[in-house]
């Protein structure tokens, strides 16, 4: 049956109606994903130590004990040395009131401060048409250390045995529930583009799996390939993405859901402010005051695509 599919939409009449057919159906699921996140899942600045650990176990349930690119720990908690310059987005799950996935963006502010992608596979962007050196070390960041818990990427349907294969327990979870889950990551690299944007950070970096490349682009995501797939956990390419680059390509049926994480992560930057902060809090997020982290929103106009504020395009 598929192939003789595959051969109806390849003609050009049929092939046509098979278009717009996808196309009405994607956009109409990332208009019931958005709508289904709102209601289950959470965006969270990491704007406190506590909150900030909280990413470091996710980060060693995945990282260390799940997938075994890093050594197990005893604190639990998965760190490297970009964490000391690294701001963190969580999502928690509203029901149980646990968090599910966390991203950081790497955000250098000398020389002498890497992005990972600089240091562990300099040789991917030797060729490349995007360079962070191009930039104001203050003005780029790496998007790292993505990770969901694998109770949160299972639906009822796959098939798979055992909690180590993530499987769902469906007592737990609803089935309008689980239809969130795999759009976590979505919902993460939407919420660090936010917190990006709202500390004046405008290129993006990241390393990752170009299958992964593959099916943001097809929801409407598109990050930009610099070079080649190398080995790195895996097979990974390194991609950039401006924020204008987003804001182009963003579909017309995330701008809602762009918007409501925007706003919560706006409320996490305020809140930092009201938090006392070590020194460490203080270099992530200086000089967060009301005024100044509104300059620097997303502006979502209604019908239509997302556009930044002049100065930051």
């Amino acid at each position: 049956m598929r192939p003789i599919m595959r051969s109806l939409s390849k003609q050009p009449i049929i092939g046509n109606a098979f278009k717009l057919v996808k196309a009405f159906s994607a956009m109409r699921e990332a208009g019931l994903i958005s709508k289904h996140f709102a209601q289950f899942l959470e965006p969270v600045v990491a704007n406190q130590t506590e909150s900030i650990e909280e990413a470091f176990k996710i980060r060693h349930d995945v990282y260390c004990e799940e997938l075994h690119f890093e050594p197990m720990r005893e604190d639990k908690m998965e760190t490297d040395e970009f964490d000391s310059y690294s701001r963190f987005c969580l999502i928690k799950h509203k029901p149980s009131q646990n968090y599910a996935g966390c991203v950081r963006i790497v955000t250098p502010s000398s020389d002498q401060e890497l992005l990972p992608i600089e240091k562990y596979c300099s040789q991917s962007l030797q060729s490349s048409p995007v360079h962070p050196r191009e930039f104001d070390r203050s003005n780029i960041c790496e998007i790292s250390r993505l990770a969901v818990r694998p109770q949160f990427r299972r639906r009822r349907a796959d098939k798979f045995e055992g909690a180590a294969s993530g499987v769902i327990n469906e007592q737990t979870y609803s089935e309008a529930e689980l239809r969130c889950f795999p759009f976590l990551t979505i919902g993460l690299y939407l919420s660090i583009a936010s917190l990006a944007v709202r500390t004046n950070v405008d290129h993006a970096f990241v390393m990752m799996e170009p299958r992964l490349a593959r099916s943001m682009s097809f929801l409407g995501i598109k990050f930009q390939q610099l070079g080649p797939a190398v080995e790195y956990h895996g097979l990974r390419a390194p991609y950039y993405m401006s924020s204008e680059m987003l804001l182009n390509s963003l579909p017309k049926s995330f701008t809602s859901l762009m918007k409501s994480i925007d706003g919560q992560i706006e409320n996490g930057l305020l809140e930092a402010c009201s938090y006392p902060r070590d020194d460490y809090l203080n270099r992530l997020y200086p000089n967060h005051t009301q005024e100044n982290v509104s300059q620097k929103r997303i502006i979502v106009p209604n019908k239509e695509l997302i556009r930044f504020p002049a100065k930051f395009t």
